[in-house]
């Protein structure tokens, strides 16, 4: 495993499912082998769209599905360091400092914030939202995070971390990495409905979590072709989610191919291709729902990992803090006020 640092997470707003998984969870799988990895449970950046004190409640049961979810799908717990952005009140701080390095205009050409605002039915963009990339920033930058795994709605934010690393080094010294971003040529995966992407919060995705008949049960009600209302009508394949999800799980590409041929000729009915599209994402999340069983089994140990690893990550971001601080000349400002306020003690207690 490389030395180098990987800084990647999710907010926790519930159970992962197959979209965050093509589009994300895979990746991280395969490059936390490779790297000393940090995986942030973004409860804070949750607060820029879900801040009601019910969305706050359910942060602890979030996150421990959450990582849950992670670890069934094939991330090593003893390669991985989880833990709880609210409980490291550094960041806030660093947070602070980086806000000064960045203006507004740079942030409002971030174009997933806008996207973001109009998911949570924002009409205007709240302040926390507009500096979602700076403190994005700070949670990169506090562990000095030197890779990203980034997918296409994030790869804006993680410039602007790229920018302030720069900036920061420029003004004050080289503190930060400049972190890499490592592209996922991963495609978006569709909702069931066929309206956009795989969103929990449109009820239109498959829980990683699900059970085989709730799958099956999803799979049979997805959208397919509108126009084809008998099984001997010529069928449209492209756009059609039965089959983007038989091209992403389905290992058969033999039987994908002739499927999709019959389905183009008229020669094979929608119920046929979602169930073997049932069978497929059913034999895919079997391993995955084994390793969850495993962790749900072994009582406290989610907590455990979060807890050991949030204390861990405290420490580290502590360290950091202190060489900012140290590198901008905010600890000799107020090591100079202590000695003369010393000074002056001293000259009022000696007697003239």
């Amino acid at each position: 495993m490389s030395t180098a640092r990987m800084l990647t997470g999710d907010r926790p707003t519930g159970r992962l499912h197959l979209g965050h998984y093509v589009g994300s969870i895979a990746n991280r799988v395969r490059l936390h082998q490779r790297y000393e990895s940090f995986f942030i449970i973004a409860d804070l950046h949750m607060l820029t769209t879900r801040n009601t004190r019910g969305d706050i409640e359910q942060v602890s049961r979030n996150a421990r599905e959450m990582v849950t979810d992670i670890l069934a799908a094939g991330v090593d717990p003893a390669r991985a360091t989880f833990y709880l952005q609210s409980a490291i009140p550094e960041v806030g701080d660093l947070n602070t400092l980086f806000q000064n390095l960045v203006t507004v205009p740079r942030l409002e050409r971030v174009p997933s914030v806008k996207e973001m605002a109009r998911d949570a039915g924002k009409e205007e963009i709240p302040y926390g939202l507009l500096g979602y990339p700076v403190l994005q920033a700070a949670d990169i930058l506090c562990v000095k995070g030197q890779v990203v795994p980034v997918g296409k709605d994030n790869a804006a934010h993680v410039e602007v971390t790229r920018e302030i690393a720069r900036r920061f080094n420029h003004l004050y010294g080289e503190v930060f990495p400049v972190p890499e971003m490592i592209a996922a040529d991963t495609p978006t995966l569709l909702g069931t409905d066929g309206q956009g992407k795989m969103s929990k919060s449109k009820g239109n995705a498959i829980a990683l979590s699900d059970d085989p008949a709730t799958v099956r049960r999803i799979v049979m009600g997805m959208y397919t072709d509108p126009n084809r209302v008998r099984a001997d009508v010529p069928g449209t394949v492209e756009g059609n989610p039965v089959f983007a999800y038989h091209d992403v799980f389905n290992p058969d590409r033999a039987r994908v191919a002739e499927l999709k041929a019959r389905y183009r000729a008229g020669r094979i009915g929608d119920v046929e291709v979602k169930e073997e599209l049932a069978v497929a994402l059913n034999r895919f999340l079997d391993p995955i729902r084994e390793r969850r069983a495993r962790f749900e089994g072994t009582s406290g140990l989610v907590d455990q990992l979060i807890f050991e690893g949030t204390e861990r990550t405290r420490a580290e971001v502590r360290r950091t803090l202190v060489e900012v601080r140290r590198a901008m000349g905010l600890t000799s400002a107020y090591t100079q006020v202590r000695r003369r306020a010393e000074r002056y003690r001293k000259a009022v207690a000696t007697p003239a």
